[in-house]
């Protein structure tokens, strides 16, 4: 057997494991990688580590630290907070802000799993205190999450556009954003509407409930109805009080890092870097909570996948993988097939620590293979497919959502939402087809 063929089995090994395993992901693959190059391929040791993404390392480390300092000091708290009293009681518009929300946290860096971690106990408790349908809140609390993942500030965005310049397709962030964005507000509110969302504004105002919600952010205890902040001593969720001097830094930080990145090309990760220690020295956040609230995991598993993925490259194993795909679509349906291949894929394993990883690499090969078919498209269409199947309660942000309904029926909820997400499959797939 070939060193491409053993190349390749070892990536499916790895995809599987991490579709029915609690196992790292990543920690896998660099052994597999370690153990394929090295003793299979022949390979020195250092050949092997060469494809550790050190640049991708240092970037991801900058952006979560600083936007995990935002957190630890109740800045994002408090912005949330305070989105959910501008709303006054409207129940049709409550979902709205939601998802809106979380388009606007996501994209400014914290990405998909760290908003949804932060919206999903508060907004599910809110829906639970308004009559809003859970299963409508968290369609749109999970999209609205998800539909900010690829901007160019959030961890997965600099994953994704990181492998497509790699993969000779650079400078397309910003569209990549934009489509992502635009289709998962297309299916949010496609959802929004079919699940009774516009019935919501002809039922009257109701009292938004005061949620405290507990330190790790996935228990709450919701408040009576009628319960305001005036006066409240103890009870209260720290975020309701007013922006004070460590917030306004922290909101200056971010905004000056955002403005730097766009005007001036500073590198983002190192632009992070010192936006933590501004806010460190200030005395505005704690390092040392910070780091341990960051996504290590996904880096591992990121880093760990992108070692593998590097060797299967050398090893010519993406070129078998093209040419396997090549023969079960065309030109004109690699589109869809692609964003279906990674939505299946996607609802039982990560969108960015595996699945983009894999598939990303493939897009110039089946380019060439499928003679005018657009790379860019099929990368959009990987990029979507992958990520419209993440409010599945199999994924992380529906798992939230979820956990966030405590105390109501957690099991037909999770039906649901199951049944939302391999939907989504089908959908990501026409809807890829159709627009590329």
């Amino acid at each position: 057997m070939n060193l491409a063929v053993i190349s390749v089995c070892a990536l499916v090994l790895a995809v599987l494991v991490s579709c029915v395993s609690r196992l790292n992901v990543g920690v896998l693959a660099l052994a597999l990688a370690w153990i394929v190059g090295v003793y299979i391929g022949g390979m020195p040791v250092n050949a092997v580590m060469a494809g550790f993404p050190s640049q991708l390392f240092l970037t991801l480390t900058g952006v979560t630290l600083l936007f995990a300092l935002a957190q630890c000091n109740g800045t994002l708290g408090r912005i949330t907070h305070h989105a959910v009293r501008m709303c006054r009681g409207n129940r049709g518009t409550i979902p709205v802000m939601f998802f809106g929300l979380g388009a606007a946290l996501s994209s400014m860096g914290p990405g998909n799993i760290a908003t949804a971690a932060l919206l999903a106990p508060l907004a599910m408790a809110t829906a639970a205190g308004t009559g809003i349908p859970l299963f409508l809140m968290a369609i749109m609390v999970g999209n609205g999450a998800n539909s900010g993942a690829l901007s160019p500030f959030a961890p997965t965005g600099i994953i994704v556009n990181g492998l497509m310049a790699r993969n000779g397709m650079p400078g397309f962030e910003l569209l990549t954003y934009g489509y992502n964005l635009l289709a998962h507000a297309a299916v949010a509110f496609g959802g929004y509407a079919l699940f009774g969302g516009l019935k919501l504004f002809r039922g009257g105002g109701v009292a938004v409930p005061v949620v405290r919600l507990k330190p790790d952010a996935t228990e709450m205890v919701r408040l009576k109805p009628d319960t305001t902040e005036k006066g409240r001593t103890g009870d209260a969720d720290e975020s309701a009080g007013p922006f004070e001097r460590r917030h306004w830094i922290t909101i200056g930080v971010i905004g000056a890092l955002i403005l730097s990145v766009i005007l001036a090309n500073v590198n983002v990760g190192m632009g992070a870097f010192l936006g933590s220690v501004v806010l460190v020295l200030t005395g505005s956040a704690d390092d040392a909570e910070a780091i341990k609230r960051m996504p290590w995991r996904v880096i591992v598993m990121v880093c760990g996948v992108t070692v593998l993925i590097a060797l299967v490259e050398k090893a010519q194993g993406i070129d078998l993988l093209v040419s396997l795909v090549a023969k079960v679509a065309t030109a004109g349906t690699i589109t869809g097939v692609a964003a279906l291949l990674t939505g299946v894929v996607s609802v039982y394993s990560s969108t960015s620590g595996v699945v983009l990883p894999a598939f990303l690499p493939m897009v110039p090969g089946l380019a060439d293979a499928l003679p005018g078919a657009s790379a860019v498209g099929i990368a959009m269409s990987m990029n979507i497919g992958g990520h419209l199947v993440d409010v599945s309660p199999l994924s992380t942000i529906g798992a939230l959502c979820i956990a966030g309904a405590a105390g109501d029926d957690g099991r037909a909820l999770f039906n649901k939402l199951l049944a939302w997400g391999l939907s989504m499959c089908v959908v990501g797939a026409l809807l890829c087809y159709v627009v590329f």
